[in-house]
């Protein structure tokens, strides 16, 4: 019986690679070894070096624990009430030097060596430019353009407002707590534009999950927090401009370069985009070409925005503003990015602000009493001055708490911001953590501020006796 041709070539060919290598290694036996004393050494301090501090392994058992705390801690807080995104914020407070570097010192040493951070904080920026192509997706225009009589009032005083406050307040911490070198224009312009800064991702959450998104009240807030958004990145973009300024007039070049490229966006790329993404004939909607335009598009607008000298995420912010209004292709891109920069990247995000947070500093009762003025004038500025301005702009005295309520939410974007301003060194360690403490507090406070609002207004309805 004739055996096939194909398993004879295999027996063949395995046999022949097996005889042929024996005889190979066999005689290398007898070779001399090259640089046998180093090569000795080396493989005695390879085997000194446990796998576990291998940069990849160290890297992949962060990420895991990391995305593991941020849903777990996410999930805990939409139970009692509050936006997940405190929860997974808290959990990097929590896996920081503030509660695990406390408490575990040897444990938070092996989980995140100082040699381990570049990486974090690298794939960190990724998850932020992602994060904010999406904020700038979610910009409804046409609503702002529909409401921005009112909503242009209300919104530029709860920016206008805290930014004096807060300048006020850098006037009496810049001496103690502002660090070396740092002038009092670039500290104080900062804390400023720091304070008037409203969290519109988180913001409109709480606004559909509460169930406002088709009320008067809803669409008003979301209109003043997409102009507050746009308006207060704008001016840290001036104010990131001012301070990176290397030298007299440079600044000015740099808002310069910054409105020639806005307008090229806004004038050539954005009806190029609606033509390509949305013409079906040619490219239709979520083809790989279509996706591939707009990555490649997202990279080099924050590209473009870091080397002019203000940062990445100004650039992915506007590259997500220009793209086509079209409900269908934005929620195809969202879902697209949501899964990898909302679930994997962005956790490390959390994880790095609560490396930088150090609840320990704060071990003096003055430091406490500045993080209770901080929290007043915060408060004071954001939910005061919204809540006046719609009064006074003839809206009702619960729709004007209420919106003062919303727009006090600071969230992820204030956390945004302040590691801006830590990675300049505008900020210390100290302000950079009362300040996280801040937008924590300010942004836990809504949903019970407009519980409580919600319960006084109930009560007096049924004071009023029936007619």
């Amino acid at each position: 019986m004739k055996l096939k041709a194909g398993p004879a070539f295999y027996l063949v060919t395995i046999g022949t690679t097996v005889i042929i290598a024996a005889v190979i290694l066999n005689a290398g036996k007898h070779l001399a070894l090259p640089h046998a004393a180093e090569n000795m050494q080396h493989l005695q301090m390879q085997d000194q070096r446990s796998s576990l501090s291998y940069p990849l392994a160290t890297f992949i058992l962060q990420v895991a624990l990391i995305i593991f705390m941020a849903r777990l801690l996410g999930w805990l807080f939409k139970k009692i009430g509050q936006p997940a995104v405190m929860g997974e914020i808290i959990a990097g407070v929590i896996l920081g030097p503030s509660v695990a570097g406390f408490f575990f010192p040897g444990f938070s040493q092996f989980l995140f060596p100082p040699s381990s951070l570049g990486n974090l904080q690298m794939f960190s920026q990724i998850g932020l430019i992602l994060f904010m192509f999406v904020v700038g997706m979610e910009l409804d225009l046409d609503l702002i353009k529909k409401n921005a009589g009112t909503a242009l009032v209300i919104s530029h005083a709860g920016i206008v407002i805290p930014l004096s406050l807060g300048i006020t307040l850098a006037y009496f911490l810049y001496s103690r707590y502002a660090p070396a070198g740092v002038p009092f224009f670039a500290f104080s312009l900062f804390i400023g534009v720091a304070m008037s800064m409203t969290a519109f991702p988180v913001l409109s959450r709480i606004i559909r999950e509460r169930g406002l998104s088709q009320t008067k009240l809803g669409n008003l807030a979301i209109t003043c927090a997409a102009v507050e958004d746009v308006s207060a990145w704008c001016l840290l973009a001036v104010v990131l401009a001012i301070v990176k300024a290397d030298r007299p007039g440079s600044g000015l070049m740099v808002l310069v370069y910054v409105l020639i490229y806005g307008l090229i966006m806004f004038v050539i790329i954005k009806p190029f985009l609606k033509k390509w993404l949305l013409d079906p004939a040619d490219h239709p909607t979520g083809g790989i070409s279509g996706l591939t335009i707009i990555f490649v598009l997202l990279l080099l607008s924050a590209y473009a925005t870091e080397v002019m000298g203000i940062h990445a995420l100004f650039g992915a912010f506007l590259a997500g503003i220009i793209m086509p209004a079209n409900e269908t292709l934005r929620k195809m891109i969202v879902q697209k990015i949501e899964d990898v920069a909302l679930i994997l990247l962005l956790p490390l995000f959390f994880a790095v602000t609560g490396l930088r947070t150090y609840i320990g500093l704060l071990n003096e009762r003055d430091i406490w009493l500045v993080f209770l003025l901080i929290l007043v004038v915060a408060v004071t500025g954001k939910f005061g001055a919204t809540a006046v301005a719609a009064r006074i702009s003839g809206e009702s005295l619960k729709d004007s708490l209420s919106l003062g309520a919303l727009m006090n939410t600071r969230g992820l974007v204030e956390v945004v911001v302040l590691n801006i301003g830590y990675d300049l060194h505008i900020l210390t360690p100290v302000v950079f953590t009362l300040m996280v403490l801040m937008a924590l507090i300010t942004t836990c406070m809504t949903n019970p501020i407009l519980n409580l609002i919600n319960r006084i207004w109930a009560k007096k309805k049924k004071s009023i006796p029936a007619v």
